[in-house]
């Protein structure tokens, strides 16, 4: 077993009041199957390895080893072990990710082209989203994501500036500078160069028209659909990341992979 999924694995789990053992078990190797930790149609650890690596007893391993394979996301062969699936569905909105990793197609990356980045005054929006008093400022962030040269989506990112973003992790706010030059969504890059360090908040999902100046940035008309998606982050249980992505009916479809309910 390498290192990295080692170190995967031993990340405490996060268990919200009354969230059984196993969906966060289940929740942690999904992830890490979704994203590449556990390449596809490889050999899981045998169920005592994740056991001792999760931090919890075989039970929940079991109990969620099950569930990821009514899922569809590991097969089992008799005698041999548990092995990832050989291919999985493409995860959409109801996985926690960056929303240039939501926009992109296979062979069809986004690319996010800046034309803002600085300090500004905090509004009732992003504080009562990122738990801000009046006084704080945030970093905003706006930028135009293209796929195959053809604008899709406005990304506006906004995180706590100052104070108010070291004392929730030095080490974004080490990063923060440099994230900003990147061809990608500030999270995207800051969960590169931190690691798996944030957790998923919340994504809502609204919709609306495009109005001018939108329109203009995504080459459409004024009165064309628009999705809004509004994501909120958070790193050990406080908010630290808030997004708002503008989404041109451009995009086409956007997946929300539905799978058999988790018991309670």
């Amino acid at each position: 077993m390498s290192t990295s999924t080692a170190d995967f694995l031993g990340q405490r789990l996060m268990t919200p009041a009354g969230q059984p053992l196993r969906v966060a078990v289940y929740c942690r190797l999904a992830d890490g199957i979704r994203s590449g930790v556990f390449p596809l149609g490889a050999m899981l650890p045998r169920e005592i390895e994740l056991a001792a690596l999760l931090g919890v007893s075989r039970t929940p391993v079991r109990e969620a080893l099950m569930l990821l394979e009514e899922d569809g996301l590991i097969r089992t062969k008799r005698g041999v072990g548990r092995f990832v699936a050989d291919s999985i569905p493409r995860s959409g909105l109801e996985v926690f990710q960056p929303f240039d990793a939501v926009l992109a197609e296979s062979g069809r990356p986004i690319e996010l082209r800046t034309h803002q980045f600085d300090i500004q005054p905090t509004t009732d929006f992003i504080s009562n989203r990122l738990a801000l008093d009046s006084a704080a400022n945030t970093w905003f962030r706006e930028g135009v994501a293209y796929r195959a040269g053809d604008p899709i989506a406005i990304v506006q990112e906004h995180l706590p500036a100052g104070k108010y973003l070291t004392d929730i992790s030095p080490a974004v706010a080490a990063h923060l500078d440099a994230a900003s030059g990147e061809p990608a969504t500030l999270l995207a890059t800051l969960i590169g160069k931190c690691g798996p360090i944030f957790e998923a908040g919340v994504c809502q999902i609204a919709a609306n028209v495009a109005g001018p100046t939108r329109a203009g940035l995504l080459r459409i008309e004024e009165n064309d659909p628009v999705l809004v998606l509004t994501q909120t982050v958070e790193h050990h249980g406080t908010p630290i990341y808030l997004a708002k992505c503008i989404v041109s009916s451009q995009v086409g479809s956007l997946s929300v992979i539905q799978s058999s309910p988790l018991p309670s």
